[in-house]
């Protein structure tokens, strides 16, 4: 893939949209991989990926996208077979991703993390017939080779950049289902989403438009797997990506400075680690105008420290697989802490009573709908419609909103637990428990009792300073909880362990947890009860 030298002089602005819902009117209604038949159109010259392994221009890429269309139908045999492409940071990864599309196949994103077991249940919930992957993938593709119901032809990503005239074929209908993603599967086994052509595209120009997003723009993803969400919005705008596999925060940040980038986006757990790394006095980004977390909850702590040290805002978005994923974003010219932010064009949001499913007003809180042209076609396998008669879609998240459409989170609705008729919320108290100096890390689960139906239990990691004859007690830990929260959000149980099981993107494994305590041999380090009816 060749990459042509950048003319010299002012570029043409591409790809800006505004954050109007009107402006959703004007997207046009092309297949996914037209995105980049556009920006090819329109910016041919401009860099579109920067990776370690070299640059690529819009031209090229959109070349390479043609060749590797033409392998993976041949590959796949077929219009409508599944291709899964593993999410690596790589520009293999955008050719194979848009090159099954261009083939009229269905492309299914596989996470390069999946062990054995979850690897197999994504492999056969998609039938996928052809996967792209790396070396350490395919391995594991080959050990479970006998758990699949089907053959599945492995290809490295080399064989998918070969140059080559895309195959023919009719232009496909735009609302039919081009992606397969998969739920974070924090409570159980992974569902399988299906996405459209124009659920994709209509999201990639609401991101462009709340992230302020064009042809100028440089976005650097410091993030562990190459989301569709960045690729495809950064492709609309025509702005150059620069994927970061390196986890070290300096790393990322001395990328950043170096390549110009004008939006920083990361994880929430990457950005605690960075607030609290003690080279963060000696760090500064000289280009970047705003950061960006998603994927999970950002403690505003962090979030406050960082914006103050690098004076730029740090914003927090929210979404799910099933929404495409944007719903929500803090703007970055009024990020408003703590919240997630109002809805981006488009889309609708209520809370509505988790009992009743009547809409409360704001302050109240409940559980989270939307509406919006992102959101997807269905569960594959399932018959249940994904919303109600009027378009709604419960995401399972319980939060509430203000008087000015901010939307606060609390918790998953299946996190919230009832301790006797008081409803307990593990991220309120883990706000807490992180504000405690010897606590690096937590996460608190429901713990079955008699009498109380739940109580909390915490599992903490405790700051490195701390170890040995330094470390707390439990109790103490527990005091700093209890003289902050109510009675019934108490712990009664802690326990010391080396690290919190996450997903890729930072959300806790609670089940895991919920395991270990189903599990244990021992039993688990009890708090010293303080105060509150018992």
């Amino acid at each position: 893939m060749p990459a042509r030298p950048e003319p010299t002089g002012p570029r043409p602005v591409f790809g800006r949209v505004p954050d109007d819902p009107a402006a959703l009117a004007h997207v046009p209604d092309v297949p996914l991989d037209g995105l980049l038949r556009r920006a090819a159109a329109a910016v041919p010259d401009r860099t579109a990926l920067h990776t370690p392994e070299g640059q690529v221009t819009y031209a090229a890429l959109d070349a390479a996208v043609d060749g590797g269309a033409a392998v993976l139908a041949r590959a796949a045999g077929g219009r409508g077979a599944v291709v899964g492409v593993v999410s690596s940071l790589t520009a293999s990864f955008a050719i194979a991703y848009y090159g099954a599309v261009r083939a009229g196949l269905v492309v299914a994103i596989i996470n390069p993390f999946l062990r054995e077991d979850a690897l197999a249940h994504a492999l056969t919930s998609a039938s996928v017939s052809v996967l792209v992957a790396p070396p350490e993938v395919a391995a594991r593709v080959e050990r479970i080779r006998d758990r699949l119901p089907g053959p599945v032809a492995v290809l490295p990503p080399g064989e998918v950049t070969r140059p080559g005239p895309a195959p023919g074929g009719p232009a496909p209908d735009p609302g039919a289902v081009v992606c397969l993603q998969f739920t974070s599967g924090t409570t159980g086994d992974p569902k399988t989403v299906r996405l459209t052509h124009r659920n994709l595209v209509v999201n990639a120009a609401q991101i462009a438009a709340v992230h302020r997003l064009d042809s100028t723009s440089v976005t650097l993803n410091h993030l562990p797997l190459f989301h569709p969400m960045h690729l495809n919005s950064a492709v609309w705008a025509g702005a150059t990506q620069v994927p970061v596999p390196d986890p070290d925060p300096a790393a990322a940040i001395e990328a950043a400075n170096r390549h110009r980038a004008s939006h920083f986006y990361s994880l929430p757990v990457r950005l605690a680690h960075l607030a609290a790394d003690p080279r963060l006095p000696g760090l500064r980004l000289r280009t970047v105008g705003t950061v960006f977390s998603g994927g999970s909850a950002l403690l505003p702590a962090p979030a406050r420290k960082l914006a103050d040290h690098f004076g730029i805002p740090v914003v927090q978005g929210y979404g799910l697989a099933e929404t495409s994923p944007l719903t929500h974003c803090q703007r970055p010219s009024r990020p408003v802490p703590g919240s997630v932010g109002a809805v981006v064009p488009g889309t609708e949001c209520r809370v509505v009573d988790i009992d009743t499913r009547a809409p409360l007003p704001a302050g109240r809180p409940g559980e989270v709908q939307v509406r919006g042209p992102q959101v997807m076609h269905g569960y594959l396998g399932s018959a249940d419609p994904a919303v109600d008669a009027d378009g709604w879609f419960s995401t399972g998240d319980v939060g509430y909103e203000d008087a000015a459409g901010n939307l606060f989170l609390t918790d998953r609705l299946k996190d919230v637990f009832k301790y006797e008729n008081w409803v307990v919320s593990p991220t309120e108290i883990e706000q807490v428990l992180i504000g405690h100096p010897a606590v690096r890390d937590c996460a608190v689960v429901d713990h079955p009792d008699p009498y109380r139906g739940a109580v909390a239990h915490a599992f903490v990691v405790l700051a490195a300073d701390t170890e040995g004859a330094a470390r707390p007690a439990p109790a103490d830990i527990a005091a700093h909880v209890a003289r902050r929260l109510p009675y019934y959000q108490h712990l009664k149980y802690i326990d010391a362990v080396d690290d919190i099981p996450r997903s890729p993107n930072g959300k806790i494994l609670r089940r895991v947890l919920r395991d270990r305590i189903g599990g244990s041999a021992q039993p688990p380090s009890p708090a010293p009860s303080l105060g509150g009816p018992q």
